[in-house]
């Protein structure tokens, strides 16, 4: 009589032991998992940069390799260096010369050398703000110390701040360069390298979707860096090009502040604005000529309004708003870097929720039905 309770223990002890197993294995896992992420942590971002770079140049080394008879490896190596020749020595010039004005400047204002030239009476009569900037420009000129004393509790200590900002620039060069070099070995190994992340997203969403989702971050990941680095680039050079067309001073520091803007997405009309007023407030300059750099400028200003749509969505299997709020949230979040996993991350979530809604079961009918709800609507 007690054969069936001795087998319902049993059963219960092999369960229990069972559950214990299972529960100890997601443990060694769990903390496998999180000693693994320690150890990879600091290595994340430059990781992360270097498949970006590689994602985006992939197709430029494709072509390399193409002309150099298939040889992958001799093909990466030449677009690390030519990407170092034109991209990284002059980042790290700027860069170089940026720290030391920011330093030269903190200095300057440390000693009480810095002089600053009288405004003119002009600036008083502007609308909202004249008043208040002709004050402060006046206090600047005749007492800078005590205005930068006043100043003092809003930004701390500028020696120490422009020494920050120096580190950072350096450190951002620094791990540019080291992610360039990544990414020349990573598409060295391109085609073994696609291979195990179409097998990554065969192993998560099943090998009906896994080709078609890693094409669609490729794609993204290529999309956002044309549309944003691309266009930045390209309203870059056109502004800085028509500045030095209108005699602007400093044209070529303009044109990187329209950069940086424009991979911030901020519109380049923060720049091109102030210089239509000096356009226009400046005697150098005809009524004719005022009139053709302000439409020029106005134009270059709004350029990123065309070229973005035309290249943000190119080549993407989800829309471009999808792709430009992923940017704009992942870059709000997380920098330059966000930007891309946003996008990335967004337009995955915007398939796979597509998808569910394609396959919507109460869309398909039997067939066995159709005969009776013909006969109904008889």
């Amino acid at each position: 009589m007690n054969t069936p309770y001795r087998t319902d223990l049993v059963l219960e002890h092999r369960l229990s032991a069972r559950l214990i197993d299972v529960f100890i294995r997601a443990c060694l896992i769990l903390a496998l998992a999180i000693l693994c992420y320690d150890i990879f942590s600091p290595f994340v971002s430059l990781m992360a940069w270097a498949l970006i770079l590689a994602v985006s140049l992939y197709p430029a080394h494709q072509m390399f390799a193409r002309r150099l008879g298939g040889r992958d490896g001799l093909a990466a190596t030449l677009l690390v260096l030519l990407g170092i020749v034109v991209i990284v020595a002059p980042t790290t010039v700027l860069g170089m010369a940026l720290g030391d004005s920011i330093q030269g400047f903190a200095d300057r204002l440390g000693d009480h050398s810095l002089q600053v030239p009288e405004p003119p009476a002009s600036v008083a009569a502007w609308p909202v703000v004249g008043a208040k900037i002709h004050a402060l420009w006046s206090q600047a000129h005749s007492d800078l110390p005590s205005l930068v004393m006043s100043l003092q509790p809003h930004f701390g200590d500028i020696s120490k701040k422009a020494l920050g900002i120096a580190a950072a620039i350096g450190g951002s060069v620094l791990l540019f360069l080291f992610s360039f070099v990544i990414a020349g070995i990573m598409m060295a190994w391109g085609r073994p390298g696609a291979a195990g992340i179409r097998a990554v997203f065969d192993r998560i969403v099943g090998s009906e979707r896994g080709e078609r989702f890693a094409r669609l971050c490729t794609s993204t990941i290529r999309a956002v860096a044309q549309g944003v680095l691309g266009v930045a680039l390209i309203q870059a050079i056109v502004v800085g090009l028509l500045l030095m067309f209108a005699g602007i001073p400093f044209a070529a520091a303009l044109a990187a502040i329209v950069l940086v803007l424009g991979i911030a997405q901020l519109p380049a009309l923060i720049v091109t604005l102030p210089v239509i007023a000096y356009i226009w407030w400046s005697p150098s300059y005809g009524t004719g000529a005022a009139i053709l750099h302000t439409v020029l400028l106005g134009l270059s200003g709004t350029l990123d309004n065309i070229l973005k749509p035309l290249l943000l969505g190119r080549g993407v299997e989800a829309p471009m708003p999808v792709i430009l709020l992923g940017a704009l949230g992942g870059m709000a979040t997380s920098g330059i870097l966000g930007m891309f996993l946003g996008a990335t991350f967004l337009a995955l979530g915007y398939q796979i929720f597509m998808s569910w809604v394609a396959e919507n079961p109460d869309l398909e009918r039997p067939a066995v039905e159709q005969p009776l709800l013909e006969r109904e609507s008889a």
